[in-house]
């Protein structure tokens, strides 16, 4: 019971967090304004979340990845039981924890601190996948093969993770610069325009996600991974 109200809150605390980020933006949101929003302390928020950057970067996604990968036939590449696992966590059945994720997903993608921290994330993600890997391939965690093997698959999911975001800033910058144009007929238009430009710059790493924001970012990380299985045949 304990538990479920520590992951209770922590999501509560993330959320309210995401919600002001798309408000507000990332840097102009204080800790201390998210501990209000979320109804808790702010060192709460701190005891749950060391950093601000952690709101975003952490959660409770790689043990049920771990698990996910543990449940598929020992028989099957490594590569095709990743597979499986991501695409469950973006595919339709993930419903709202797939809209945060791919919101969380764009902040990381856009803001420089969380890019970078992410760096170091991405090592603690990979010591859990490398002694699931190990696991399956009756190897040591700390095999050089399951090294490798790790950090090409991290390496994988996070350009066709960022191809994907990429891709779609790009063309909410473009439909925004065009309403613009198209609006710059008077000064207030302009400046509806202006606004609206923002707004959807916003959006993009806040809650402007929709459903096919997760098909092709599924897409984009099963052809990434078909790549490794293929020998990276360029």
């Amino acid at each position: 019971m304990r538990e479920r109200k520590k992951i209770k809150t922590r999501q509560a605390i993330r959320r309210a967090a995401l919600r002001l980020f798309a408000e507000q933006g990332y840097e102009a949101t204080p800790v201390d304004r998210i501990a209000a929003a979320a109804d808790v302390s702010t060192s709460t928020v701190f005891r749950y979340f060391p950093a601000k950057e952690d709101i975003v970067l952490t959660d409770e996604y790689d043990v049920l990845m771990a698990e996910a990968i543990r449940e598929r036939p020992l028989d099957e590449p490594p590569a095709v039981s990743l597979r499986h696992a991501v695409v469950g966590l973006l595919g339709p059945a993930a419903g709202a924890e797939r809209e945060e994720l791919l919101v969380r997903l764009a902040l990381v993608q856009q803001v420089p601190a969380l890019r970078t921290r992410m760096s170091g994330g991405l090592a603690d993600n990979g010591v859990l996948l490398g002694e699931v890997l190990a696991e399956r391939s009756g190897r040591a965690p700390d095999d050089f093969e399951v090294r490798v093997a790790v950090g090409a698959v991290l390496g994988a999911l996070r350009e066709a993770v960022f191809h994907c975001l990429e891709r779609r800033l790009a063309q909410s910058t473009a439909s925004a610069t065009d309403e613009a144009g198209k609006t710059r007929k008077t000064g207030a238009a302009a400046k509806r325009a202006a606004g609206s430009a923002a707004k959807t710059r916003t959006s993009t790493s806040g809650n402007g996600t929709d459903a096919r924001d997760g098909d092709e970012m599924a897409a984009a990380i099963d052809r990434a991974l078909d790549l490794l299985t293929r020998g990276l045949p360029l």
